[in-house]
């Protein structure tokens, strides 16, 4: 029965077989931070919605109400493909932390936001962190499992989008009615910092110094 072996890498070296020297019990806790990062930027596509009624007679400027929603997903959407180029040159685990950090930051402004051009910017510095979040952490699960066992892992990340569909409207509404609105962006600083320190503390991804041109 034939092995399963690693193509070489440029130079001679064999490229390192994912997730190789790990035990299993480390690659599922490393693979629970990373759902940890993915909820966050999927739920806030979706936590929102309801809180808009409140935010806007809080903080006024109907005329901007979609802007809310749309800077996140605009900036998200753009910032995306530079985030995986980024991931392939630097290592995804810096990248993937300097993602959580910078979505973490656009929660707290937003929490603070005293009108509705705030809002808007800081949803969009929230929206550069979430299309971090959202394309290294399924990109890091290459480097963490083997081929034949992505589809399993992948498939626990398409339900975090299935569920954030229905939860992000619950919690918005039950953040905005019994707390305030800002909780909307608050509960995200917990759960950023727990997914931060676990990344931190046993993802081990090999890194491997490529060039690559940015378009």
């Amino acid at each position: 029965m034939a092995q399963e072996t690693s193509p070489p890498q440029l130079g001679g070296e064999p490229a390192p077989v994912p997730g190789e020297g790990q035990s299993h019990r480390t690659v599922l806790v490393a693979i629970g931070a990373l759902l940890l990062g993915m909820l966050l930027a999927a739920l806030d596509q979706t936590i929102v919605s309801t809180a808009l009624p409140t935010i806007v007679s809080e903080l006024g400027g109907m005329e901007h109400l979609s802007w809310v929603v749309t800077a996140y997903m605009l900036a998200s959407t753009a910032a995306t493909p530079l985030w995986g180029k980024l991931g392939d040159q630097y290592g995804r685990k810096k990248l993937f932390q300097a993602a959580i950090v910078l979505f973490l930051i656009g929660s707290a402004l937003c929490g603070i936001a005293q009108d509705m051009p705030q809002l808007i910017a800081f949803r969009a510095v929230q929206g550069l962190g979430g299309g971090g979040l959202m394309v290294l952490s399924m990109a890091i699960v290459g480097d963490l499992v083997s081929p034949r066992e992505r589809g399993k892992y992948q498939g626990l990340f398409g339900a975090v989008f299935g569920a954030t569909s229905v939860l992000g409207p619950l919690l918005g509404g039950l953040f905005t009615q019994h707390l305030s609105w800002r909780w909307v962006f608050y509960i995200n600083l917990p759960i950023g910092v727990v997914a931060l320190f676990v990344i931190a503390a046993v993802l081990h991804i090999p890194v491997r110094s490529t060039r690559h041109t940015i378009d």
